[in-house]
């Protein structure tokens, strides 16, 4: 047998699909980061300066990495067996990303302890158990570290989709916010009692999801639901400009979402309406990008107290703001 492990000094990044442009732009412009990455593992993009990105970042991560290799190192081995026996011995559990080698890797991954690489179906909890990543680089050659910055499978969540009942495909994207509410802060999802208030609601896509929870919701529109909504006794409807309504005409609410499109600036202010009013618990934006993204202004987003901003596996050019107190 002959493994041989070769810790490496690097970091690598694995960007969300299609969005590899997006992460050097961000590495570039929100940390000042200019070094290229030394080698390209279909997206997976390892940078040979660990420390220097250190430094640059000051410990914050990229948010269109949806995983990263802190502490990478490169499997050399002979077996698909030897390959397996070595990860496992390094910790339980671990995922791959694979651009190559495709059938090599599922044997591998075959071999490993069990965990869910499948579509999900919400709600569900997400284990908090560390996760490995790992890539074939050829049939004798991998890089995998142990340590990563997410807890899901290669940084992956994806949901059963229901095809049929939801007003648009939004749905997903409170779906994926609301489960990683839950594990980061560990709060309930909304639930029959609690009183939830959307801003830009139409066609109801996310009020769905809310209902479907058994929560009320206080949905706000220039334009109506689909009829569906608008006959579910869950849901009020009030036609107006939801920026314009104050907290204090809307009452205390458990949550409050907003999927709206709109100027960065103008949710901040409105977020921080609602945050001064007291009248509600938790808050979960999407913060829509106009152009350049203003990394000072995403910045001030960040900075709010009990505030965590995410990049979705179901977002595009946008962020997620989530803020549960």
């Amino acid at each position: 047998m002959s493994v041989h492990l070769q810790k490496l000094s690097g970091i690598a990044f694995l960007p969300f699909p299609e969005q590899k442009e997006l992460l050097l732009s961000e590495l570039r412009n929100r940390f000042n980061f200019t070094q290229k990455p030394s080698e390209q593992y279909g997206d997976l993009l390892y940078f040979e300066n660990k420390d220097a990105f250190f430094e640059a970042s000051n410990f914050n991560y990229p948010y269109w990495a949806r995983t990263v290799m802190i502490n990478p190192f490169k499997l050399s081995f002979d077996s698909i067996g030897e390959a397996a026996g070595e990860l496992k011995s390094l910790q339980r559990n671990w995922a791959g990303y694979q651009y190559t080698c495709f059938r090599r890797a599922n044997l591998i991954q075959e071999k490993l302890p069990y965990i869910n690489l499948k579509e999900r179906k919400f709600p569900v909890k997400i284990p908090t158990s560390p996760i490995g990543l790992y890539t074939l680089l050829d049939e004798h050659t991998l890089i995998a570290s142990g340590e990563t910055t997410s807890y899901l499978p290669a940084g992956t969540l994806h949901f059963i989709e229901d095809h049929e009942n939801p007003p648009s495909r939004a749905y997903l994207k409170i779906q994926e916010s609301l489960t990683l509410a839950n594990l980061f802060y560990g709060v309930e999802l909304p639930s029959e009692g609690q009183k939830c208030f959307e801003a830009g609601a139409c066609p109801g896509g996310w009020t769905w999801v809310l209902t479907q929870l058994g929560a009320q919701v206080h949905a706000v529109d220039r334009a109506e639901l689909v009829p569906e909504l608008m006959n579910n006794p869950l849901v009020k409807f009030q036609a107006h400009d939801a920026f314009t309504l104050k907290p204090e005409e809307i009452g205390k609410v458990d949550w409050v979402f907003s999927d709206v499109i709109c100027y960065p600036e103008r949710l901040l202010e409105w977020i921080h309406t609602w945050l001064d009013s007291g009248m509600t618990k938790n808050m979960i934006c999407t913060i829509k990008m106009q152009g350049e993204i203003n990394w000072s202004l995403i910045e001030q987003f960040a900075q709010i107290p009990n505030s965590k901003i995410v990049h979705l596996n179901y977002n595009k050019h946008e962020l997620t703001w989530i803020n549960i107190s």
